[in-house]
């Protein structure tokens, strides 16, 4: 492609991307949610073992403004958006980037199977403001975005597209290789998925499901392949928050990582946080799926190596 057909590629995809970030606004003012700002630097971020905060100063640049939003949720708010710019280490290919678009939003009252719901109805909403209606083409392959959503648990997942079942898979270290390799590719081919119910190791800041031990009620948007979103119901045990915390940091030490503090004004939050739910969803991944890019390169003003 010579230079000039790029910039004009480029210029496109900016010009949709504006618009879904306008019909994403208006999805959720419509809906009561207030849309809000939190720091972008934060005196401790989440301690997760696979994620890199970024330093700046004695503080970091947030990976995602989940740690502050929450402790909106627990001082009282009930409905809250934010689109924020986040920064992670060590992250760049065709779908990452150190510095990067996060949608995030919490509500109280509500657990993951309602926020699913909520899910579909914002891309929806989106795409019919984008002018194409309920159905996207995405990497050449038709896709229905209509309700309901293929709704699909992690461990049939693994019975349909994994060499080795769940449990032998978590056995052997292998449950996050096999997800990307082998599961992830082949969802939402047609019709986007709901990959739900994460084995509790995984469950990151979800809670327990009742009456299923060892499991978390998480979920993942898939469409086309392409992974948008994370969302669980929220866990407000601040103990049992602290113990997976420590084990993730604990982790980070064996990996040779440096251990984080312990964001000790969130976790004292969660002690008044009422049953909620709430999601991250990638901003330049869902500009991917309505622009048809093949690189989050094609959805941003400019690249890191382009500075």
């Amino acid at each position: 492609m010579s230079a000039d057909r790029k910039i004009e590629a480029r210029r496109r995809a900016l010009e949709t991307r504006a618009d879904l970030l306008h019909a994403t606004r208006a999805f959720f003012l419509s809906r009561g949610y207030l849309e809000v700002e939190t720091p972008n630097r934060i005196p401790a971020p989440l301690p997760e073992s696979h994620i890199d905060a970024l330093p700046s100063g004695p503080w970091w640049l947030h990976p995602s403004p989940e740690l502050c939003m929450k402790r909106m949720l627990g001082a009282g708010y009930e409905r809250i958006f934010q689109i924020a710019k986040c920064w992670r280490g060590s992250e760049r290919g065709p779908l990452h980037l150190p510095e990067f678009t996060l949608l995030e939003w919490y509500r109280a009252g509500i657990e993951y199977r309602q926020l699913m719901e909520e899910c579909e109805d914002l891309f929806l909403y989106v795409s019919v403001a984008l002018g194409t209606g309920k159905r996207i083409a995405y990497r050449g392959s038709p896709i229905d975005l209509s309700k309901p959503w293929e709704r699909v648990t992690v461990r049939e997942a693994f019975e349909r597209y994994g060499s080795v079942a769940l449990e032998q898979a978590l056995a052997q270290d292998r449950f996050e290789e096999v997800l990307a390799l082998e599961i992830e590719p082949r969802l939402g081919v047609s019709k986007p998925v709901f990959l739900f119910d994460y084995p509790l190791a995984f469950g990151s800041l979800a809670r327990e499901k009742p009456g299923k031990t060892q499991t978390a009620e998480r979920f993942e948007i898939y469409i086309g392949g392409l992974e948008l979103a994370n969302g669980f119901s929220e866990l407000t045990d601040a103990a049992e928050q602290r113990r997976r915390f420590e084990k993730e940091n604990e982790t980070r030490t064996r990996r040779g990582r440096p251990p984080y503090p312990m964001p000790e004004n969130f976790l004292d939050a969660l002690s008044r946080m009422r049953e909620s739910a709430g999601i991250a969803l990638g901003v330049d991944r869902m500009a991917m799926l309505f622009t048809g890019a093949s690189s989050i390169d094609e959805v941003v003003a400019f690249t890191p190596e382009e500075l």
